[in-house]
């Protein structure tokens, strides 16, 4: 905290937000600890139905692909 690459990805993802569940979680939790070795240099990062998705920034086309997968898949 804070955390502008969080922010700014959050505000890329805003008009999606109604498609997908956004969990937050804090790395530098200890209960997160297993997060925070894995990922300490890469935040933020996402995952999608537990699967790794991307880290950094948002790839908005990327993430619209495999959010239109699993929309297909749960009809």
């Amino acid at each position: 905290k804070p955390c502008p690459l969080c922010d700014e990805a959050k505000e890329v993802l805003e008009p999606h937000k109604r498609r997908f569940i956004l969990q937050e979680v804090d790395i530098t939790l200890p209960e997160n600890s297993a997060w925070y070795d894995k990922y300490k240099y890469d935040i933020p990062v996402f995952h999608l139905n537990g699967k790794f998705l991307m880290k950094h920034q948002v790839d908005i086309e990327k993430f619209e692909d495999e959010l239109t997968k699993v929309e297909l898949q749960n009809d």
